[in-house]
């Protein structure tokens, strides 16, 4: 079923001589499949063959498109238990983890399909001409979402379904009416050429023109640069590292004609504890929280990193209650080698780092790939002159910085950088009393979680996962939900068009029954 090859459209390719192989965590061994990566040729024929797509794909209605996206879902169902197996054989997670990934992945291109067949989402706006208006008359006016053009997207390593392969990304490029080239993750290059292969075969039982998905296999970064430098591609989707994603920034921006790059980059989530909250139920906050921190050993990007509160008894009982919880949780894999290895440098530099003190470390034995946990603890004084201490430790890690006041507490929130979530633990009574504390952690966050854990990303409407640089690099979308159809669209106003060549969203008789803007008013009537 693994073919280790490139599909450049519907057709599978190998002709490079770099070869790799992906890796078992859990059994600390390669897997058998040997993946080609993609050579510069194979890349340019995908690119060229995107954009020839997409002058037939972008011109498709909504419900066509839906009814790729609900193809793509059946087709990866139908992948059953084999797509679980490789999904565990590669990632070193539970098989529990894999069915509810694939589910969300399910759900993703259902919720995507949904809204094309309801259609609003292309944000018709129409003022009409007004030709008698003094002093100047009004030229007619209409303006809707246009497709952008082909994508790259670059799977993540944590979330080899639902950030990856037909993940949300590449399911709102293909809603958008954008062809997508999928530069698949190395850690897990066998789960995405399954998925690859699903949607390679709904494309073509729906007819879909050649080229409208591509797939390319690379262990290095000469392939992901050559694919974001070709000028065939019009923006690109990236879920990784601060390094990475800054790089594919840049590199979109040297180009002769930039393109945007939607990355997210990582995050440390603080969080703070209001003294109420934690006097009323330290206990419970801890037992939540070693277990938000331990998530998937730490290898979430809304995994809590940087804890804060209010030096004084309330404070020290609750790291007392944490330690014991989070010494509690049995340590588990680890995607990779290389990111255990990462993790443990991470955490080394942390704890080096002056007047920090170690409040949990877990300390026996565990086997190959499986990450430790380790929480430690600063004052807000120290924190605030290193920077050091204020960057992510992606692994099973938190940084707890104990504030001398409320003043205090708001000064460090306001010198931290942009974060995906910030969460407030606080009683009902309480949370007025800090709410310049609010605004602060407002101001650096994309989510505003009370009274909960960030762990846990609703795929909504209402979710912004996203969020202030560097935790993204445009705080104005999100990957997640159907909004995040809107990386890969702009506006496009046409003016005094006839109305046969106009698209049927703009169409006086609005033959999509969609919701509309006219003369300020929003309708489904016909002009």
């Amino acid at each position: 079923m693994i073919s280790g090859k490139n599909y450049i459209g519907r057709q599978l390719k190998a002709t490079g001589s770099n070869r790799y192989h992906t890796f078992n965590p859990l059994l600390n061994l390669e897997n058998e499949t040997t993946f080609i990566e993609a050579t510069a040729e194979e890349v340019d024929e995908a690119v060229t063959l995107a954009g020839e797509a997409f002058e037939v794909y972008r011109l498709l209605s909504g419900p066509e498109r839906a009814g790729f996206l609900r193809a793509i879902a059946d087709e990866i169902l139908a992948l059953g238990d084999a797509l679980i197996g490789m999904y565990c054989a590669e990632s070193g997670l539970p098989e529990g983890r894999a069915q509810g990934e694939r589910g969300r992945t399910i759900g993703q291109l259902h919720a995507f399909a949904s809204l094309l067949e309801e259609g609003s989402w292309v944000e018709a706006t129409i003022d009409p001409a007004q030709p008698e208006r003094e002093p100047f008359p009004r030229a007619d006016l209409r303006k809707m979402m246009r497709p952008l053009g082909p994508v790259a997207v670059f799977g993540a390593s944590n979330f080899p379904l639902a950030f990856s392969t037909a993940g949300g990304d590449t399911a709102s490029a293909l809603a958008a009416g954008c062809p997508v080239i999928l530069k698949s993750h190395p850690l897990h290059a066998g789960t995405s050429e399954m998925v690859a292969s699903a949607i390679i075969k709904a494309s073509v039982s729906l007819g879909m023109p050649d080229g409208v998905f591509s797939h390319l296999n690379s262990k290095g970064i000469e392939t992901g640069q050559q694919l974001v430098a070709h000028e065939g591609i019009r923006a690109v989707g990236f879920t990784g590292s601060h390094r990475g994603g800054r790089a594919l920034f840049d590199l979109a921006a040297q180009r002769k004609n930039p393109i945007p790059v939607f990355a997210e980059m990582g995050s440390v989530n603080p969080v703070v504890f209001l003294p109420g909250a934690l006097e009323r139920d330290a206990q419970s906050w801890a037992s939540k929280y070693a277990a938000s921190i331990t998530l998937g050993s730490g290898q979430f990007c809304t995994n809590p990193g940087l804890l804060l509160g209010i030096k004084g008894k309330f404070l020290n009982g609750f790291l007392e209650q944490l330690t014991n919880a989070i010494l509690s949780v049995s340590p588990a894999s680890m995607l990779h080698p290389n990111i255990v290895s990462a993790f443990e440098k991470g955490k080394a530099l942390a704890e080096s780092q002056q007047n920090t003190r170690v409040a949990a470390r877990y300390e026996q034995e565990v086997a190959p790939n499986y990450g430790r946990q380790l929480v430690l603890t600063v004052d807000g004084g120290t924190f605030l002159k290193n920077p050091l201490l204020h960057q992510e430790v992606f692994g099973p890690f938190a940084l707890l910085v104990e504030c001398a006041d409320k003043e205090e507490l708001e000064v460090v929130l306001g010198r931290l950088e942009g974060q995906l979530t910030g969460t407030i633990i606080g009683t009902e009574e309480e949370l007025p009393l800090f709410n310049p504390v609010i605004r602060a952690l407002e101001g650096r966050v994309g989510r505003l979680i009370f009274n909960g854990v960030p762990t846990g990303v609703e795929v909504a409407p209402a979710m912004q996962h996203g969020g202030p640089y560097p935790a993204t690099t445009d705080s104005r979308f999100t990957s997640v939900g159907v909004h995040a159809i809107y990386r890969w669209v702009r506006p496009v106003s046409f003016q005094d068009c006839p109305d046969g060549l106009l698209p049927d969203a703009l169409k006086n008789r609005n033959p999509l029954g969609i919701l509309r803007m006219v003369d300020g008013i929003p309708t489904k009537s016909p002009l």
